[in-house]
């Protein structure tokens, strides 16, 4: 079979010749999603799990399905993808941004209350760069307020706040398997829940909103007989297209099965960039805080650059002479977007225009933290080049100490 590459094996191999060598059966039998959507559904220890084409799809529908629409607001960070932002909008709704906690960079559950109004109908949490929000005081807030709560844990696979996983705290968790994630189909997306009702809801919105598609399965040619009657009305409700192809639910499927090893490489790649940070006292790069009894399962090493001497930039070239895999920036907070002025246009057309508060000093916590942070990658392929990105980050420090 040749060099595979080091996040993939035989596992992914198989399944995807097990989807081909049926003949490529249509999507709509569903039996590859099936069995990824069961098995994850059973190991993040949820009632349903159903997959999606990305995890912006995955967030759009779960608002959808929980009834968020026309001019209400859903609270979320400023400091993440523009996919959240964005999934709000799709559901005719207003972005509402709270700010973060400096230290964590986590949305900060005490602003989100300041934020509530008369017309806020959910939160949406995200889980970044691999660690779980205080999901304890944000789920007393969903329920004083009668919130939906959908955590965004694209990058947060097998991260826990108080013993209990992220994902499992909100109405909806959902994930993201873009290619970088810790594990991926190259593109796609899925959630859980425990509702069936609203796991049937999510399934149909998730395609066309076939009638006998449900919380457990996307099968929805269960008879011939029915099926090609030209009296049979296939669809019982409005819907989206979103599902996952069968051959992006195979590749998942192997990449589920390793899900703790793809976890235990990044944590491992973490404790060394953190041993090298405490061992040369470096009170200028401040990673982010785990709070104590979490788990942090790093998506990335993230952490603060705070010397006003050294650039940014500079720091960050220098890792790169040293052979370091690079320095990723934080994303430019969604309100800061140049996105902004054709999201408030698309707003005006709906006469919401008014309702989008988006301005510098919106979050003035974010805005400084956002220009600081320096993301180091975290999915090496092994000892010898975990140890190779340590020593970068080590020869860097102290070249500027």
């Amino acid at each position: 079979m040749g060099d595979l590459s080091w996040r993939f094996d035989e596992r992914e191999y198989n399944y995807i010749k097990e989807v081909l060598d049926s003949g490529f059966a249509s999507g709509t039998s569903g039996n590859m999603n099936t069995r990824l959507e069961r098995a994850f559904a059973e190991k993040f220890g949820r009632k349903y799990a159903i997959t999606f084409n990305s995890g912006t799809t995955t967030l759009h529908s779960s608002l959808w399905a929980l009834g968020v629409g026309y001019g209400d607001e859903v609270i979320t960070t400023p400091l993440t993808v523009i996919s959240c932002m964005n999934a709000i909008l799709m559901c005719n709704a207003i972005p509402v941004f709270a700010d973060i906690d400096p230290n964590t960079f986590l949305i900060d559950p005490e602003d989100i209350r300041r934020k509530i109004t008369e017309r806020t109908k959910a939160i949406m949490p995200v889980h970044l760069y691999g660690q779980v929000c205080n999901m304890t005081e944000i789920m007393k807030i969903a329920k004083e307020y009668n919130l939906a709560v959908v955590e965004d844990c694209a990058q947060c696979y097998l991260g826990y706040h108080k013993d209990k996983i992220g994902g499992t705290f909100g109405d909806v968790g959902s994930w993201s398997f873009e290619n970088s994630k810790h594990m991926t189909t190259g593109d796609g997306g899925i959630i859980v829940c425990d509702d069936e009702d609203l796991g049937d809801h999510l399934r149909k919105l998730s395609c066309q909103g076939f009638r006998n598609a449900t919380a457990e399965s996307g099968k929805i040619r269960v008879s011939k007989d029915l099926f090609q009657n030209p009296a049979y009305k296939r669809h019982s409700m409005y819907g989206f297209m979103y599902r996952l192809p069968e051959v992006a639910a195979a590749m998942g499927l192997g990449q589920l099965e390793k899900l703790e090893w793809f976890v235990s490489i990044r944590k491992t790649m973490a404790a060394k960039y953190l041993e090298v940070i405490e061992g040369l006292n470096c009170t200028w790069l401040e990673p982010q805080e785990v709070p104590q009894g979490d788990v942090n399962s790093y998506y990335t090493f993230a952490a603060k650059y705070t010397r006003s001497d050294v650039p940014w930039e500079e720091f960050r070239r220098k890792y790169v002479e040293y052979g370091g895999d690079g320095i990723y920036a934080a994303w430019a907070l969604c309100y800061l977007e140049d996105s902004i002025p054709d999201v408030r246009a698309i707003l005006e057309r709906m006469h919401l225009g008014d309702r989008l508060s988006a301005k510098q000093g919106l979050c003035p916590k974010a805005e400084t933290v956002q220009a600081q942070l320096m993301q180091f990658t975290t999915n090496q392929n092994g000892e010898e080049e975990m140890n190779r990105q340590a020593e970068c980050l080590y020869k860097t420090i102290r070249y500027f100490v």
